[in-house]
């Protein structure tokens, strides 16, 4: 037996704006709203759902799990999502592969590659 990831849940304290945002910037669409409380955005076939969940007390301070991202052109998408409000943490670099760290409106960190450095 095994397992298959089905989604990426994320705590935050205003579900709703913050599972627009993601929807936006991937090109998701939001499939449940839930009232705000629990908003899930769809991926497209094959990739799991990202989920949005209204809590009181997210945890503070950096995530412990955080999500990595491919793009063809790493350098104007992370031009495009600081202008749709992403915060830059910092670039950063290692043999053979180099990343932006990035935070969401909410603080949520995640990275931005080129996805030539994935294959």
């Amino acid at each position: 037996m095994t397992l298959s990831l089905a989604m990426i849940t994320i705590d935050t304290a205003d579900a709703l704006p913050l599972a627009r945002w993601w929807a936006e910037q991937t090109g998701g669409s939001i499939v449940a709203e839930n009232e705000g409380w629990f908003v899930t955005v769809a991926l497209g076939d094959g990739q799991p759902m990202l989920a949005f969940q209204q809590v009181e007390d997210p945890t503070p301070g950096k995530n412990r799990i955080h999500l990595d991202v491919t793009t063809a052109d790493r350098e104007t998408e992370v031009r495009r999502l600081i202008a749709a409000g992403a915060t830059l943490i910092a670039e950063r670099e290692m043999p053979g592969l180099s990343w932006t760290t990035l935070a969401d409106p909410n603080g949520n960190q995640f990275c931005v590659a080129d996805a030539a450095d994935h294959s």
